[in-house]
Formats: C-alpha cells, sequence, structure tokens
C-alpha cells in the first residue's frame, strides 16, 4: 500500500485487493449495452485471481456475448476505524463451459428465488483500490436541532 499524491488517499496493491473482494460478497457488475452502461448488483465469490458469479439468461448474460469487456466495482467501510475503501476490476466476463464445473466446484448460490444455472468469470486486465480515511462533518455542515 502506498500513499497517493492526495493527502489521506492510499493507492492499494493488487495482493491487497483481491484480499478486501475475497471479505465480501456483494459488487456491482458493469457491462455495455446498446453503447450504455448499465450497472448491475451481484453476489459474487473470489476464485484464485478472478470473481465468479451466476446468472440466468437474461441482459447481463446477453451483455457479455455482445461485447465481454466489463468493469467490477466493490466498496467497503469500517465505522470503528473510520476507515473505507473500493477496488475496481477492469477486464473481460467469459461464461464458464459446464463440463469445468465441479459440484461444489463454486459454493455460491443466488440471492434471489430466480433460477441461476449460468457462472460467469470476470477476468482481470487490471485491478486498482484505495483506502481513505472519513472525514468528521464540520459543524456548519450538520443539521441545527
Amino acid at each position: 500500500m502506498t500513499t497517493g499524491a492526495r493527502e489521506g488517499i492510499a493507492v492499494l496493491d493488487a495482493q491487497t485487493c483481491w484480499r478486501l473482494l475475497a471479505e465480501e460478497e456483494v459488487g456491482r457488475l458493469v457491462v455495455t449495452i446498446g453503447q450504455q452502461p448499465e450497472i448491475f448488483p451481484i453476489n459474487y465469490m473470489v476464485d484464485e485471481e478472478a470473481v465468479v458469479f451466476r446468472t440466468a439468461e437474461g441482459t447481463k448474460l446477453g451483455a457479455l456475448f455482445i461485447g465481454p469487456a466489463v468493469a467490477f466495482e466493490v466498496d467497503g467501510y469500517n465505522p470503528d476505524a473510520g476507515d473505507a475503501w473500493s477496488v475496481v476490476i477492469k477486464g473481460r466476463a467469459e461464461e464458464i463451459p459446464m463440463h469445468d464445473l465441479l459440484d461444489d466446484a463454486f459454493p455460491l448460490f443466488p440471492w434471489s428465488a430466480t433460477p441461476k444455472a449460468r457462472f460467469v468469470r470476470v477476468l482481470s486486465d487490471e485491478i486498482t483500490g484505495r483506502r481513505f480515511h472519513i472525514v468528521q462533518r464540520r459543524a456548519e455542515h450538520l443539521p441545527i436541532a
């Protein structure tokens, strides 16, 4: 972890980024549909240096076949320490072929009741992250009681 040019912002190394991603389970996937970005919250897991999620046939899966370039982002906040962090992956997504899916290979279960039988892997071309301390609001910005 190195400190950035702006005071109080630390740039995270790739190893720290992957560790933080592995500790969380919800992130946001960005795909392009008709030259417009679309963003979807997804639950996920980290498999080595890739993000894996489940989906059904539909918008997300269709977008990946049209253009596999994606972004994936996760944030975290520790209120006790007053620190926040953000990790962004830029890369490409690919469906995991069914023959590669062994029983219990990915213990990842959808949060919604919608069946999600397709597995997708996000491969990282670039991973970046930063951590910063949350500053206290100044009194003049607080509501008057």
